[in-house]
């Protein structure tokens, strides 16, 4: 059934006749022309508060006032109004009081009259509250002084109370008439320095208490804010101000989920903002973890379970904040994965909603659409809402059962009538409804199922008595005394013997599914050992127990990776951050290109201290983005979304990325220690990496070292620089190429980088670790063995000096391009082929050493070496790569190998390539079992060798 649209025009001219006439009685003059008319009745249509103000202050409408309301400038830009030198407490609530109703009035103007969108007026209502907050703060700090003159520290230094703003305050988007939550804190303890000698504490106080009184005590004015202090700690029962240690105290013992969220949005809105932030970055651990933290489900289960009571009591069906499909649940759904993530995903880290939905789209938590809805939803609730509290001045957040009322406020939104504005505001409701209740489907199902009877009794008589044997052989773990083992360790360990009883009643039901899923997968005893291991290292983060009990596919995929892989459940094990990834919804979107990487890299770096580097703090991220991309690569191959060729170069790839970012930290830090040396500015600092081996042939594994060397400008190594601690070149180099070094190879508790071989330089193990690129070139022509050249080709320039970089390709292209006898390189690449092999294969008749077995990896690379050698002088093309890939690519488009000798050698390195990563992944030597493919791949490359007549033996 519709309605029609209700006229308010008599209305209107009622109340436009009205203020014309208390205009002429207080002889203020009203101009209505440009619009002012319309834009007036506008204004009283949406908000009788407007109309009361008018009407009892006909100044409001006089033209300076209207120019207010034209000005898009916030509050802190006409702060001169009120007056910081009054000093009787009456006239300065007054004044405050009468600046918070002019500027309110100028919010509603410019919303009504579509001046401003709705985050302007969010943005424009928590400026008039900080204004306010400060100016009351300053007129409190200042009736003080006389008595208790300025607070001090130990050591004598000036303090300023710190106010803290929390919700919508905290958030930057504070309703148009809201209270404000506060949190008052001071920076440490001490006393003041006046007549009346106070401690801090009792100073500050007094202090909050008389600036709340400013703000909030009703007089004849009416109020500025309400102001809630009850999110301190211990709520009403706490001290009004708290130190910065009893803040930090209280949080690390007795802080709570829901204590956590109300954080997020914290941060400094008056007093000394400076020390304000040193206090959220202090409770940040506090707010996000480290890791990811599932424990947050908690957190929003207790909120839920009391905004659910509250609906329950009354009825809040019209409530847009709390009601089904409001802005409470929209905020929930951001604000979860804030807590979840925020400790790994700095950008999360934002106060507002709007921006954290933002960065929860561009990191892929939240798809695009869904995002669209929940920013539409939002949007449109905050508007109505804001409309709504002005239409009176009233924090309220539901829709009035005066039909007409909300009719007004329908037609002052721009909707036709009320069912028009009933019908949009149910289909915003209901799409964010629908997002909240699959975001709580794991919340609403109560308890998970500890599984079957039998696992749970089977569980049980372990931990009471040891259990048998023979039952866990029964259910598929042999040997299974080795796992009776293992299991009762984990049940008698100190950290399970330990725990609460609410985290033991959790490890109590988890146990007994992590049996039943271990027990079903491919190899259940190595699976189940695995577990128990990983649960030793996580048993104390409640997090991942939360995770692993409350989500049935976290613990599927968990389960079926510790039977699938044991490097990779090796690495969870070691680094329980990794967890993280397994779990992540953006598993599969691996940055996998430098560009990628390096951004990711100077995303987590941005986060860093930039103030007061630390170096550790750098490399221990490293470390973390390393782990964390190279076994999402691991499980890109484990699960065939990568093939081994694209996997193998995507790890060169990070690995590439990481050197040069751990080159321009070296820079930074002989920049700081030594200087510049002269004629460097900008581009480099004369020093280049080059990688050799599988990293300079981008054919890395996952547990490869890096084959670097390091090349400088000549024409720099005499001269020195000009720091405080001088070089010369040469030996500033060297520090830099030594600290590379030591950064890539150091261990944190995230582990290391890469282990580092640096023998491949000239003359081995004896040489400098730095080398000039024309000592490398010299070098590289007059005294290189051939097997020097055979390593040039799988050679590339990884990071550094853009110089430098040409002139080691030109190096690389001089010496590689030699003409050469073809006979005679093919001889001495076979003799020294067939050396290596007989000193080296570790084949059987059963099995494949895959780098060095006859028809392996190793044959391919010296083919390959071989061609590049012996007819580079002619086809000069064969020196665009050093990988294999390539390089056979290459040798078959100019001829070198026929279309079908180029199709089966390219085939078989892939099947090679992907059986040595393979058993990598499963924590094996790189030795196969003779299947046909592998045995046909190898006679395939033999049968290449061959026929170029490379005896390879």
């Amino acid at each position: 059934m519709t309605t029609a649209a209700v006229s308010f025009s008599d209305f209107l001219e009622s109340r436009y006749a009205h203020l014309l006439a208390r205009c002429r009685e207080a002889g203020v003059p009203f101009y209505d022309d440009a619009g002012v008319a319309e834009r007036l009745q506008r204004v009283l249509l949406a908000s009788d508060f407007a109309y009361d103000c008018f009407s009892r202050d006909p100044a409001l409408l006089a033209p300076e006032a209207l120019m207010l309301m034209s000005d898009p400038r916030p509050a802190d830009a006409r702060i001169w109004q009120l007056d910081p030198g009054e000093r009787d407490e009456a006239r300065q609530m007054a004044l405050l009081r009468r600046f918070r109703k002019r500027e309110a009035l100028r919010l509603i103007w410019r919303d009504v009259n579509g001046f401003d969108e709705v985050i302007d007026t969010l943005d424009g209502s928590t400026a008039l509250a900080e204004t306010c907050i400060e100016a009351a703060l300053r007129y409190a700090e200042a009736n003080l002084s006389p008595r208790h003159g300025r607070p001090r520290d130990a050591q004598g230094r000036a303090q300023r109370l710190v106010v803290l703003g929390l919700g919508k305050l905290g958030g930057g988007e504070l309703n148009f008439s809201s209270d404000v939550d506060l949190i008052l804190a001071y920076a440490e303890n001490g006393q003041t320095d006046g007549a009346r000698v106070v401690d801090n504490e009792t100073y500050f106080a007094r202090l909050g208490q008389q600036m709340v009184k400013l703000l909030a005590e009703v007089s004849v004015d009416g109020y500025v804010y309400r102001v809630d202090l009850r999110l301190r700690p211990f709520g009403n029962a706490g001290r009004v101000a708290l130190s910065f240690a009893a803040m930090e105290q209280y949080y690390q013992r007795e802080g709570r989920n829901w204590e956590r969220y109300a954080w997020i949005k914290a941060r400094p809105v008056a007093g000394d903002l400076a020390a304000g932030k040193r206090l959220c970055e202090t409770l940040r651990p506090f707010v996000y973890r480290r890791y990811l933290d599932y424990t947050a489900f908690a957190g929003l289960r207790e909120m839920k379970a009391l905004i659910d009571a509250e609906v329950a009591r009354k009825d809040l069906t019209d409530n847009l904040k709390l009601g089904p499909g409001g802005i409470r649940e929209i905020e929930f759904i951001v604000q979860l994965l804030q807590m979840i993530r925020g400790g790994r995903e700095p950008s999360l880290r934002v106060r507002g909603l709007l921006p954290a939905l933002a960065a929860c789209e561009q990191l892929g938590f939240v798809e695009k659409a869904r995002a669209q809805l929940l920013r539409r939803g939002y949007l449109f609730l905050r508007r109505a809402e804001n409309r709504l509290q002005m239409l009176r001045d009233e924090q309220t957040h539901a829709l009035p059962a005066d039909e007409l009322l909300v009719e007004r406020i329908a037609q002052g939104l721009g909707h036709a009538d009320r069912a028009a504005f009933a019908a949009a505001l149910a289909v915003a409701r209901a799409g964010v409804a629908e997002e909240f209740r699959a975001l709580l489907a794991p919340l609403d199902k109560g308890s998970k199922p500890a599984g079957d009877d039998g696992w749970v009794a089977l569980w049980q008589n372990l931990d009471r008595d040891g259990g048998d044997a023979s039952e866990l052989a029964a259910a598929g773990f042999v040997p299974a005394e080795p796992v009776r083992e293992a299991l009762l360790g984990l049940t008698r360990s100190p950290a399970v013997r330990s725990m609460v009883a609410a985290s033991r009643e959790r490890f109590d039901r988890l146990m007994p599914q992590l049996l039943q899923a271990a027990a079903a997968s491919r190899a259940p005893t190595a699976c189940l050992e695995r577990l128990v291991r990983l649960l030793h290292a996580i048993v104390r983060r409640a997090a991942y127990l939360v995770l692993l009990d409350e989500q049935p596919g976290a613990r599927k995929r968990l389960i079926a990776l510790f039977a699938d892989s044991a490097w990779l459940a090796e690495r969870v094990i070691a680094h329980p951050l990794l967890i993280d990834d397994l779990f992540d919804p953006r598993l599969d979107a691996v940055p996998v290109d430098r560009s990628a990487i390096a951004g990711e890299i100077a995303r987590r770096v941005a986060t860093l201290d930039a103030v007061d580097p630390d170096p550790e703090a750098e490399i221990e991220l490293l470390q973390e983005l390393k782990h964390s991309l190279g076994f999402r690569l691991g499980l890109a191959f484990l699960g065939r979304r990568a093939d081994a060729v694209a996997t193998a170069r995507r790890l060169a790839t990070l690995a590439e990325t990481i050197v040069a970012t751990v080159l321009a930290q070296a820079e930074r830090d002989a920049l700081r220690q030594h200087g510049r040396l002269p004629g460097r500015s900008g581009n480099g600092s004369g020093l280049a990496i080059v990688g050799y081996g599988s990293l300079g042939a981008a054919e890395l594994g996952f547990a490869s070292d890096l084959d670097l060397v390091f090349l400088y400008d000549e024409a720099l190594g005499q001269v020195e620089s000009d720091g405080a601690k001088p070089l010369d070149g040469q030996r500033y180099y060297a520090r830099i190429a030594q600290r590379v070094v030591h950064l890539l190879t150091t261990m944190t508790r995230a582990g290391r980088l890469y282990e580092v071989d640096v023998r491949l330089r000239p003359d081995g193990g004896k040489g400098l670790l730095v080398t000039s690129v024309q000592g490398f070139a010299d070098y590289q022509r007059e005294r290189a063995w051939t097997w020097e050249h055979q390593a040039l080709v799988r050679s590339r320039l990884l990071a550094g000096d853009h110089a430098l970089a040409r002139r080691f390709g030109d190096a690389r292209a001089a010496v590689l391009g030699q003409p050469r006898d073809a006979t005679e390189v093919f001889a001495h690449v076979a003799t020294m082929r067939a050396r290596w092999r007989a000193e080296r294969d570790r084949s059987s008749a059963a099995e494949l050493d895959l780098k060095q077995g006859a028809g392996a990896l190793l044959d391919i690379e010296f083919l390959l070496q071989a061609l590049v050698l012996a007819y580079a002088a002619t086809i000069p093309a064969l020196l665009q790569a050093s990988d294999s890939a390539n390089l056979i690519r290459l040798s078959a488009q100019h001829g070198l190998l026929t279309a079908g000798q180029g199709e089966s050698l390219a085939k078989a390195h892939a099947v090679l390539l992907d059986a040595a990563l393979t058993c990598t992944l499963d924590a094996r030597p790189r030795l196969a079992a003779r299947t046909p493919a592998l045995s046909a791949a190898s006679e395939d490359v033999l049968a290449v060798a061959r026929a170029l007549g490379l005896a390879f033996g």
